[in-house]
């Protein structure tokens, strides 16, 4: 497990050398938090908010990646969304790890529903902040509020749900 993550970080890495949509950081911060709550035996709705948040920072990198090279087609916004999800439920259902009756927090699978929060407030930081800057003629009030807008969401919900889990 540990080299599987250690591929990974070093996958985000590369590819932020080529992408640069959301924000490298966040997203490299984004995968070493899912690495630690795998290695720390954290539960399964926090680390279910730092996939989530993966997922949609890797959909907006490739759309950004698409937009740059012009690639356009009806849908493509939804549908590299979809796929990403798909690509990372899908396996995660088929190996058990969700679905199982046990692993429940409001009615639903605990790493579902922190896939799910955690897709909302990582798109919930990116758009305020993009708001803030907008407002401010296009600059950030500090550096790094691009990276602390979109992660704080995460590390906040992250320790709500630690302590109430």
């Amino acid at each position: 497990m540990k080299k599987i993550l250690s591929i990974s970080a070093l996958t985000l890495f590369i590819s932020t050398r080529i992408a640069h949509a959301v924000c490298p950081v966040c997203t490299v911060a984004v995968g070493a938090g899912l690495g630690l709550a795998e290695y720390f035996g954290i539960d399964d709705s926090i680390s279910g908010l730092w996939i989530g948040a993966l997922i949609v920072s890797v959909s907006i990198w490739t759309i950004n990646w698409l937009n740059r090279k012009n690639i356009k087609f009806k849908g493509r916004k939804i549908l590299i969304f979809l796929a990403y999800y798909a690509i990372v439920v899908l396996p995660l259902y088929w190996k058990g790890k969700i679905g199982h009756p046990l692993n429940r927090l409001c009615g639903i699978d605990k790493l579902l529903f922190g896939i799910i929060l955690g897709s909302a407030l990582f798109a919930a930081g990116v758009i305020f902040h993009n708001y803030i800057r907008k407002r401010n003629n296009n600059v950030s009030y500090f550096k790094g509020q691009k990276i602390v807008f979109g992660i704080a969401p995460i590390v906040i919900a992250s320790i709500i749900l630690y302590f109430t889990c």
